[in-house]
C-alpha cells in the first residue's frame, strides 16, 4: 500500500519595528527587512512600510537552520538586528527591533529632577553625600547638562540592576553612596555599597544568574573580581567589585563596585551585528546602543520592558 510522502512543515515570524521612544516605528517610512537562516541562507529582503509584519511560509530543518537573523535599516537610521531567532513550525516566532535615527538626542523629560527625586529608586542614592537636597539638585543637574551620555549610562545601570533578583533584594538595595567624579562616564559609574553585595552576587553565580569574569585586574585597574549577569544573549549587567577600597558608613561597612553593561555575550551575535554595535561612537560603548540591546534582549527574553526614565529621538 502506498504511502504518501510528508508534507514538509513551515514556520512564521513576525517582526515589530519601534523607534527610540519605545513606540511603534511610523508605517510612512520604508524600511529594509533582511533574514537569513542559519546556514546565513537570505530567505527576504526587501522594503516594508509596516510597523509589525509577518511572514509565513519560512522552511523548517529541525536543526541550526531554524536559528535566524533578522536585520532592519531605514534612511537615517542606525540599522538594528537580532540574533539568534528560533523558529519552529509548533509556535509562531517574534522579534522586536528598535532603529534609531542617525543623530538620535537624549530626550530627559521623565528624568527631570521635579519627577526623578520623587522616585524611590533615585532619591537616596542622589541625595546621598550632598550637603541639602539643593546641592544634590545642582550636581545631578550638571550631570545632565555637561554630560549627558554619563547620565544615560546611569539610568541605563539603574534600571537594569533593579530587574535583577539577588537572594536578597536587587544590587542597587545595597547601593549607598555615588561617586560624584569624573568616573561617572558614558559606559560606567562607581558607588559605595554594602560589602554584603559581594556575597549576594556570589550565591546568585551559584545559581547560575551570574558568571565569574577571568582577568579582572586587567580590564578594571584595582579591581579584586567581577561577575557579568548571564540572563540575555546582549546587554547583560556586569559588576566589578573593589574591595581594598573602603569606607564605613552609617555604621555599615562599604567598598568600592563599578557597575557596567557590554553589549554582547554571545560571540556569533558579536560578529553578525559588529557593524550595529558601533554605528554609534565606532569605539566605546554607548549608552544610546546599550539602550537599544537591553530593550530588544528584554522583548525577547519574555521580560518586563525596559524603560529607563528618559528617551531617545
Amino acid at each position: 500500500m502506498a504511502t504518501s510522502a510528508a508534507v514538509p512543515r513551515s514556520c512564521a515570524l513576525t517582526v515589530g519595528l519601534f523607534s527610540g521612544t519605545r513606540q511603534a516605528f511610523p508605517a510612512t517610512q520604508p524600511v529594509l527587512v533582511t533574514l537569513r537562516d542559519g546556514n546565513q541562507k537570505q530567505v527576504f529582503r526587501d522594503y516594508v512600510k509596516q510597523s509589525s509584519f509577518t511572514m509565513t511560509g519560512l522552511p523548517f530543518h529541525n536543526n541550526f537552520a531554524d536559528n535566524y537573523t533578522v536585520v532592519a535599516w531605514a534612511k537615517g537610521h542606525q540599522q538594528a538586528g537580532f540574533t539568534p531567532v528560533k523558529v519552529t513550525p509548533d509556535l509562531p516566532a517574534s522579534v522586536d527591533l528598535m532603529l534609531l535615527s542617525e543623530d538620535a538626542g537624549f530626550n530627559f523629560r521623565q528624568a527631570r529632577w521635579g519627577v526623578i527625586r520623587r522616585n524611590p529608586r533615585y532619591a537616596a542614592l542622589l541625595a546621598a553625600g550632598a550637603a541639602s537636597l539643593e546641592k544634590a539638585r545642582d550636581r545631578y543637574m550638571e550631570l545632565m547638562e555637561d554630560r549627558p551620555a554619563a547620565l544615560a549610562c546611569f539610568l541605563n545601570l539603574m534600571t537594569a540592576m533593579a530587574e535583577i533578583h539577588l537572594p536578597a533584594g536587587s544590587p542597587i538595595d545595597y547601593f549607598r553612596e555615588l561617586i560624584w567624579d569624573d568616573t561617572m562616564k558614558p559606559d560606567r559609574f562607581f558607588a559605595w555599597a554594602d560589602r554584603n553585595l559581594v556575597d549576594q552576587v556570589v550565591r546568585a553565580a551559584a545559581a547560575r544568574l551570574f558568571a565569574p569574569e577571568p582577568g579582572t585586574s586587567v580590564f578594571h585597574a584595582g579591581a579584586t573580581r567581577s561577575y557579568k549577569q548571564v540572563q540575555f544573549g546582549e546587554a547583560n549587567v556586569q559588576l566589578t567589585f573593589h574591595e581594598n577600597d573602603t569606607r564605613t558608613m552609617g555604621g555599615v561597612e562599604c567598598i568600592k563596585v563599578e557597575p557596567d553593561i557590554d553589549y554582547y555575550k554571545d560571540l556569533a551575535a558579536h560578529a553578525l551585528l559588529e557593524v550595529a554595535a558601533h554605528s554609534l561612537t565606532g569605539s566605546a560603548t554607548d549608552p544610546r546602543q546599550v539602550y537599544v540591546l537591553r530593550w530588544m534582549a528584554g522583548r525577547q527574553a519574555g521580560v518586563p520592558e525596559f524603560d529607563p526614565p528618559y528617551t531617545l529621538a
